[in-house]
């Protein structure tokens, strides 16, 4: 497979960083580090590198969803 994808010209290490990275920006480290199966220091390292302070975003994540009427 990963022969089939360079001819496709899509490069395997920069794909997979950038997914990381997208998903270190958008979970916390314990969740990506148990949806992953990676180590919780990998994850968190992963977070920082995306500057993903977590407890910020999800702040912002909340105040953009739409609350339910009571």
């Amino acid at each position: 497979m990963g022969k089939r994808l360079r001819k496709l010209a899509i490069r395997l290490a920069e794909t997979r960083s950038t997914a990381l990275f997208r998903l270190a920006t958008e979970l916390p480290a314990a969740v990506l580090a148990r949806t992953l199966g990676i180590d919780i220091t990998v994850a968190v390292k992963w977070q920082r590198a995306a500057a993903g302070d977590w407890a910020t975003n999800a702040a912002d994540v909340s105040s953009r969803c739409p609350q339910r009427p009571d």
